[in-house]
């Protein structure tokens, strides 16, 4: 197993999420901030869009439409042309914030949520996955998960992967031509860690960051550890791969408690470290 040791690429922000490298970029949310981002491969940030209720997962339609998780009012919004517009409206079918999203090459979008209030140390309780048609209708597809939160597609979109961050574990389903979810079964059992946000190689090597252990790890099917990234004193959020060769695994950290979270304190970075693998753009 190989350990790396990952460089500060840009700092200064609150809380991050939500990473996608989309058009020679990194995109992300500033969860807390309330702000979408985008950065070069040098580190130059630009502001996308405010987003009062808190921004986390992103995603890109097939038109290149750039769509929003706004956490607290919980709606998927659309961002084109300078403003925000809903494109769903999860209130009334989910029961919390909601986090991560991923597209399909349909404009199809699965939306996971907390399933309890996090932030007030409610009891936890298992959620719903969320599957938002390109028109806006939405409906569930996958009940019974524990805090789902990051995903990728893999093997031709015939494969959606989920990290279910308070199970400690990577969870497949089969997808059909609809994009309902069927098959459910464990793609790792991830021990301690904590998998929070997660992206894909084109190895089928998924790269996982754990929250609570402050660890950025590879997996593969069936749960052995190729690789592992040690972020010292800090949590590890979210990573994405990207870059001018594919190979630079953008790494999200914050270096704060629970606590911190709403307080404004700007103690989140992006880290980078060249990895082996190319990435396979998904999420």
């Amino acid at each position: 197993m190989s350990d790396l040791s990952p460089t500060v690429l840009a700092d200064d922000f609150v809380f991050l999420e939500g990473p996608r490298w989309h058009n020679g970029e990194l995109w992300f949310s500033d969860m807390w901030g309330h702000k979408v981002h985008r950065m070069t491969p040098s580190g130059i940030v630009t502001d996308v869009v405010d987003v009062p209720e808190r921004p986390s997962g992103l995603g890109f339609m097939p038109d290149g439409t750039l769509l929003i998780a706004s956490m607290a009012d919980r709606c998927v919004y659309k961002y084109d042309q300078g403003r925000l517009a809903v494109h769903a409206d999860l209130s009334a079918t989910v029961s919390a914030n909601i986090n991560d999203i991923i597209i399909d090459k349909q404009g199809r979008t699965y939306v996971g949520n907390f399933g309890y209030d996090l932030f007030s140390d409610a009891d936890p309780q298992d959620a719903d996955l969320v599957l938002i048609e390109p028109s806006g209708t939405h409906r569930v597809v996958a009940g019974g998960l524990m805090f789902p939160n990051g995903m990728v597609l893999m093997n031709d979109e015939r494969t959606l992967v989920i990290a279910e961050t308070f199970a400690n574990r990577l969870t497949a389903f089969d997808r059909d031509a609809n994009g309902d979810l069927n098959n459910r079964r464990v793609f790792a059992e991830m021990g301690e860690l904590t998998p929070d946000g997660i992206c894909l190689d084109i190895e089928g090597g998924i790269w996982v960051a754990s929250f609570m252990t402050g660890d950025f790890v590879r997996v593969i099917d069936g749960g052995e550890i190729t690789d592992r990234i040690k972020v010292e004193n800090k949590a590890a959020v979210a990573c994405q791969i990207g870059g001018a060769d594919n190979r630079t695994l953008y790494c999200l950290t914050f270096a704060g408690e629970m606590a911190d979270l709403g307080s404004g304190k700007r103690l989140a970075r992006i880290e980078t470290v060249t990895v082996e693998i190319p990435g396979a753009g998904s999420p």
